[in-house]
C-alpha cells in the first residue's frame, strides 16, 4: 500500500505541493484532483519517489525507503520530466524504453517482437504526436510494465490529451482491477470525472486553515476603574 500523510514540497514563494495525504492500494484506482499543473507533477514526482519532499510521510508496503519506493514504481507522462518526445516514432520509443528495464528482467526483449506480442504493431511507424490519447496510454502503460517488479503506477495529467474520459479511465481502471496482477494506480488529473464514485484525493486536503479570531466584545467601563486623568476630564 502507498500512504502519504501530509506531504509537503515547499517552492521559492507558495508551496510547490500543498500538505497532502492519501492511501491507494493494490487492486484499486486513485483518482487525485488539483488545479496547477505545477502541483500535479509535484505531487506524481512525490509519490513515485522522484523529488524529495519538504514535509510529511510516504511510505510503500510500511516502507519508507525511497529506493524501495522508486524500485516499485513508474512515473508515465510527466510534462516537462518524462513525457515521450513527439518527433519520436513509436518503434524508436519502444527500443528506448525496453532499454531501461533492469537486465535481470530485461532477457531478450527486442521492440520488433515486443510490438507484435503487445498488439502495437499497427502504430509502430507513426509518430507519437500522431497517437490518439487513448492509443498512447496504453502504450505508456504497456511500457512500464514490461518491468515485472512494478506494482505501483503514478500517472501525471493523463486526461491533458483528451476531455473524454473515455479514453484514459478505461485503462486505468482495467490495470488496476486486473486479478491476475492487482496493481495500485494513482491518477493525478484536473478534475474528477462526472460521477466518479471510487477513491478519490484533492491536492492540499491537508492544509491546516486557522480560524479568524473572533472581536474581543467591548469591555463595560466600571466608573470606579476609570483612570484618574479620565475622571478629571469627566468632571
Amino acid at each position: 500500500m502507498l500512504s502519504a500523510q501530509q506531504l509537503q514540497i515547499d517552492g521559492r514563494r507558495d508551496d510547490l505541493l500543498p500538505p497532502t495525504s492519501l492511501e491507494a492500494r493494490r487492486g484499486e484506482l486513485l483518482l487525485v484532483s488539483g488545479d496547477g499543473q505545477d502541483q500535479r507533477t509535484a505531487l506524481a514526482l512525490a509519490l513515485s519517489g522522484r523529488m524529495k519532499t519538504s514535509k510529511g510521510l510516504l511510505s510503500w508496503d510500511n516502507s519508507a525507503k525511497t529506493k524501495k519506493l522508486r524500485a516499485a514504481s513508474a512515473l508515465i507522462d510527466a510534462p516537462g520530466v518524462n513525457e515521450p518526445e513527439q518527433h519520436l516514432s513509436v518503434r524508436d520509443l519502444v527500443t528506448e524504453d525496453l532499454s531501461l528495464i533492469p537486465r535481470r528482467y530485461r532477457g531478450a526483449l527486442l521492440s520488433k517482437p515486443w510490438l507484435k506480442i503487445n498488439r502495437f504493431e499497427d502504430i509502430a511507424g507513426l509518430w507519437i504526436e500522431q497517437l490518439p490519447a487513448d492509443r498512447r496510454l496504453e502504450l505508456l502503460t504497456a511500457l512500464a510494465l514490461a518491468d515485472p517488479a512494478l506494482d505501483l503506477l503514478v500517472l501525471d495529467s493523463p486526461d491533458r490529451h483528451s476531455a473524454n474520459t473515455t479514453d484514459w479511465l478505461p485503462r486505468l481502471e482495467q490495470l488496476a482491477y486486473d486479478a491476475g496482477r492487482p496493481l495500485a494506480v494513482v491518477a493525478v488529473v484536473s478534475a474528477l470525472p462526472v460521477g466518479w464514485d471510487g477513491p478519490a484525493a484533492v491536492i492540499g486536503n491537508s492544509v491546516t486553515h486557522t480560524a479568524p479570531a473572533e472581536p474581543a466584545e467591548a469591555a463595560q467601563e466600571d466608573p470606579e476603574e476609570v483612570p484618574e486623568t479620565l475622571q478629571r476630564t469627566a468632571k
